[in-house]
């Protein structure tokens, strides 16, 4: 499990490709290796990744599977080019973000960025499929880092985040450009309540339910926009 609060950027220092598996050499900051053993995760940019040889105090492989590199952005990425790392959370540790299990759902796209004073604001585009389960003031992870949602339109199909100097000082997101994808959890309590509930109301309606949800489409409307707002954890 990992927290959602980016600990550090780490520089790609080499890439290895054998067939249908990549390995990533990453050049860690001084101490973030200290106590990692092989078999230990460490989120990249999102994504939980398995340490499988520690080549020096500061650098660490990883290999990363065919189906990981086609539904991530791992698959882009090249060497000198740096990521956001979080170490798997320890027992007892405090939950700065919200809980993450470092398996990146889907990738969205940055389509609109704007610089307001000491804040940067985020517009992500979401796919269909997953629209219902991004709600205003709920969690979501970019990249790993635990944000929250400010405003979302899913009849448009997108969210926006601000970024406050702090998450951009300590992150890969100064760089960030539109047009780039982003690795994407969504948050998981909001998951399961939105299906559930989702499924309750297709088992009370039954063969209704479709000419309810195209009724509701015709006034620019969704009957996710009525299901009951998944609480933040606290």
């Amino acid at each position: 499990m990992f927290t959602g609060i980016v600990q550090a950027t780490a520089t790609i220092a080499a890439i290895h490709d054998r067939a249908g598996l990549r390995t990533f050499t990453l050049d860690f900051p001084e101490g973030f290796c200290q106590d990692l053993a092989i078999g230990a995760s460490v989120a990249t940019d999102g994504v939980c990744l398995t340490v499988t040889e520690i080549l020096s105090p500061t650098q660490a492989c990883f290999d990363v599977m065919l189906q990981s590199l086609n539904i991530t952005t791992l698959g882009s990425y090249r060497e000198g080019g740096r990521v956001n790392v979080e170490r798997a959370a320890k027992d007892g540790a405090e939950i700065g973000g919200h809980p993450l299990s470092g398996h990146v759902d889907f990738t969205g796209t940055l389509v609109e960025r704007r610089e307001l004073e000491n804040n940067l604001v985020w517009r992500v585009a979401v796919p269909e499929a997953f629209r219902r389960y991004v709600f205003a003031k709920g969690y979501i992870a970019l990249h790993g880092a635990s944000l929250t949602v400010a405003e979302v339109n899913r009849a448009e199909g997108w969210f926006e985040v601000w970024l406050i100097p702090e998450t951009r000082r300590a992150t890969v997101f100064e760089a960030v450009q539109v047009g780039d994808r982003l690795n994407i959890e969504i948050e998981r309590s909001t998951q399961v309540v939105v299906d559930t509930v989702r499924e309750a109301v297709q088992e009370s309606l039954g063969r209704l339910a479709p000419v309810l949800e195209a009724l509701l489409q015709e006034k620019g409307l969704s009957l996710d926009d009525y299901l009951p707002r998944p609480q933040r954890p606290q």
